[in-house]
C-alpha cells in the first residue's frame, strides 16, 4: 500500500476533497478558467497535487494562498478537509481586511426600510420617463 506522500492526486480532485469547491466539475472550470494558479501560473485540472505546493485560490470575492500538506483524495469531514492544507498568515489578513472592506461599504449604501408602495411605484415609473 502507498503512504500518503507518495498518492498522485489530481489538482481537481484535490480540490474537491479539501472542500474548496462542491463538485469535481466546478473545480476542474475554476482551474481551467484561470481561477485556480500555481505560483501565478495557469495550471490544468489534471496537475498532480506534491506536498509544498502553494496554489492561489479565487472563490468569489475570498483569494485564498495555500500551501499543500497532505495529498488526500476522498472527500471527508470538514475538520479532514482542513488537514490537506495550510493557509498562509498572510492570505488570513488580506482575507479578513477585505471582508471588512465589503461589510463597510455595504453599509454606506442606502436601504429603505420597505419596498415601495402602490403610490411610490407610480412615482418612480413617472420620473423614469421623463429623464
Amino acid at each position: 500500500m502507498k503512504a500518503a506522500a507518495d498518492k498522485k492526486v489530481r489538482l481537481d480532485k484535490w480540490l474537491w476533497a479539501a472542500r474548496f469547491f462542491k463538485t469535481r466539475a466546478l473545480a476542474g472550470a475554476a482551474v481551467t478558467g484561470g481561477k485556480v494558479q500555481l505560483a501565478g501560473h495557469r495550471i490544468k485540472p489534471s496537475r498532480t497535487v506534491k506536498i509544498n505546493d502553494c496554489f492561489q485560490i479565487q472563490r468569489g470575492y475570498e483569494r485564498y494562498e495555500i500551501i499543500v500538506t497532505d495529498t488526500g483524495d476522498r472527500r471527508g469531514s470538514a475538520a479532514e478537509a482542513q488537514s490537506l492544507y495550510r493557509e498562509t498568515e498572510a492570505s488570513i489578513v488580506k482575507r479578513a481586511s477585505e471582508s471588512e472592506k465589503r461589510k463597510l461599504a455595504l453599509m454606506q449604501r442606502p436601504r429603505s426600510e420597505s419596498r415601495p408602495d402602490k403610490k411610490q411605484r407610480r412615482q418612480i415609473r413617472q420620473f423614469i420617463r421623463k429623464s
